[in-house]
Order: C-alpha cells, then sequence, then structure tokens
C-alpha cells in the first residue's frame, strides 16, 4: 500500500542543489504582520486623539430627556451663551452689538438657515430669548437648541 508515502525525485534526498539547476519560485503570499502592525498604531493614535478633536466653549448644558437631531451635510452655525454673559459665534467671542450684523452676513453666504444655540444652565431665560430674538433678525428661524441628555423626564423619572 502506498498511502501516506512522499515520492521523491531521486536527486538527493528530495533536497535541490544550489547549481541553477532549479530556481527557487517567488513567494506568493503577503506577510501581513507589519500591516497589522501599523494599523494598530494607527487605531491607538485615533482613539487618543478623538477626544481632542471636539473644539468648543465650556459651558454646562442643560440636561434634558430630548434625542439628539440627525446630522447635516454642511457644518452647522453654533451661537454661544457663557456662563459669564459672552456670546461666542463658532469659535470667535463677539459683542452683542455687532450679532445682528455678523449674522446678517453669514445668512446671505449660507444656503442652511440651521443655528445651534448653547447656552450656560445658569444663563437667564431673558438673555437666551434676544439671542433668540437675534437670530430670527438676522435670517436663522431654524433655530436648535442644544442640551446635555440624561436629565428628568416629565413623567418624574430621571432619564
Amino acid at each position: 500500500m502506498g498511502a501516506g508515502v512522499v515520492q521523491s525525485d531521486g536527486g538527493g534526498g528530495g533536497r535541490r542543489s544550489r547549481r541553477g539547476r532549479g530556481r527557487a519560485k517567488p513567494m506568493a503570499e503577503i506577510n501581513v504582520t507589519p500591516f497589522v502592525d501599523v494599523m494598530l498604531v494607527l487605531l491607538i493614535i485615533f482613539m487618543v486623539a478623538a477626544p481632542l478633536l471636539t473644539v468648543g466653549v465650556p459651558v454646562e448644558l442643560p440636561k434634558t430627556a430630548a434625542q439628539a437631531l440627525p446630522s447635516e451635510q454642511e457644518e452647522p452655525l453654533t451661537i454661544t451663551l457663557t456662563s459669564d454673559g459672552q456670546v461666542v459665534l463658532m469659535s470667535t467671542e463677539i459683542n452683542r452689538e455687532d450679532l445682528l450684523s455678523k449674522l446678517v452676513a453669514i445668512a446671505e453666504e449660507r444656503s442652511d438657515n440651521k443655528v445651534f444655540l448653547r447656552a450656560d444652565g445658569a444663563i437667564p431665560y431673558a438673555e437666551v430669548v434676544q439671542v433668540m430674538g437675534a437670530l430670527n433678525a438676522g435670517g436663522f428661524n431654524d433655530i436648535g437648541l442644544v442640551t446635555d441628555t440624561g436629565g428628568p423626564r416629565l413623567n418624574g423619572s430621571d432619564g
């Protein structure tokens, strides 16, 4: 029975000589170890860098039970009211007197009239409404109020 028997070519016990009779075939396998190493390093870099990419003015947002809005195509315009009463347009601090003129200029250039309003929870409601009125007068009538999730629900339970 010939099961399990390896046939040799009769030339020196199955070894090839290095005299050029038979050239070594090129290896057709890809070594994936360096690829995996690079991917793991990139993964660690992005995991460390991702929390640093959130740019904004630190405010204590009120908590609500509302769900997040779907993401938009264009970067949304963001107005922030800080706890000390400053108005920040995107990342630039501006005077309240200049807010309306800047909003009108921005509204002329943008195709989307959506704006997100971030207000610190310590800001009086009257100041938030005044800024909302300026946004409406400036051409932005789609105003989204930014809050943190996990706040109290109307049924009395905490989110």
